[in-house]
């Protein structure tokens, strides 16, 4: 299919899928562990979110009711690669006193509900905003919701279909979700591919001249 039959947003895919491959995104055994590590990843980078899973893992951490049973200070002792410990113990702490008290026990015991309203209650939670609540609900509990972060708007910025970094988070969204199907996989793999050439060629100083989106505009 040509460019001109298609609308920006599947172009870029298109390029980017192209070029990268499937991302094999969020990498995780559970659907818990992917919430543990969205999380985690606030403000670092997935090596160190890597250390900290790993950490929770051998200590036989890593279940909604063996942190909410545990100390705040094990816990941050556990997560430290991760940065920012204390804080984000706190907000693990209060995500599990969500999936025990609200969910039974289990985060899964969300899908009966639509995505909004899961959004909803996840927002409600101390210490998680729109980034992490979206990436649960599109990685964890497989539900289509686009997930933005400051990767999407540079690219977007710069590929002028944006015309401002401080967009609103939701109308940012409502790009994605106005412009492409409906479906999980799609957002999984398009987000995980919009942080691929994020990291790689979309930086601060960017690399536009080897960027495979160079072609794009």
């Amino acid at each position: 299919m040509s460019n001109q039959q298609l609308n920006p947003y599947e172009i870029i895919f298109d390029i980017l899928y192209n070029t990268f491959g499937p991302q094999n995104w969020w990498p995780a055994d559970t659907p818990f562990e992917v919430a543990v590590g969205a999380i985690l990843t606030q403000n670092t980078n997935w090596n160190n979110v890597k250390k900290a899973i790993h950490n929770l893992k051998a200590s036989r951490m890593l279940s909604p009711r063996s942190i909410h049973n545990a100390h705040e200070k094990e816990i941050a002792n556990l997560i430290k690669p991760s940065g920012y410990f204390n804080i984000k113990a706190k907000r693990l702490k209060n995500l599990t006193n969500f999936i025990v008290n609200e969910c039974n026990g289990s985060l899964m015991n969300l899908l009966k509900l639509d995505k909004l309203e899961i959004r909803r209650r996840l927002l409600s939670i101390s210490g998680i905003g729109k980034e992490t609540a979206d990436s649960i609900i599109l990685y964890a509990l497989q539900k289509p919701i686009f997930v933005i972060d400051a990767y999407t708007k540079r690219l977007l910025f710069r590929h002028k279909l944006i015309n401002s970094l401080d967009i609103d988070y939701d109308e940012c969204q409502m790009l994605f979700h106005s412009n492409l199907k409906n479906d999980v996989i799609l957002f999984n793999e398009y987000h995980a591919l919009i942080v691929k050439v994020g990291k790689e060629y979309c930086k601060k100083n960017p690399f536009c001249t080897e960027c495979p989106l160079n072609t794009y505009s």
